[in-house]
């Protein structure tokens, strides 16, 4: 089972999306987060903070679950 997560834009950067789940609290541990460990996005290993994520991603994060990107009606 995914965490949904909502946006409001067309898309959202993995930096932005990781800071929006609160599961780090600055941007500069995302960005070290992802440089050192990265995230799963769609299956695929990902460590570009600008990657755009879009509705219906999944975005795996170790330790902290599984995210789904979901559009606000």
């Amino acid at each position: 089972m995914h965490t949904q997560i909502e946006i409001n834009t067309e898309y959202i950067t993995l930096g932005q999306f990781i800071k929006l789940t609160n599961i780090l609290e600055s941007g500069g541990m995302v960005k070290a987060f992802l440089q050192d460990v990265g995230a799963i996005v769609n299956g695929e290993l990902e460590h570009r903070r600008g990657r755009k994520l879009y509705p219906d991603d999944v975005v795996e994060i170790e330790g902290a679950g599984s995210f789904i990107v979901v559009q606000k009606d």
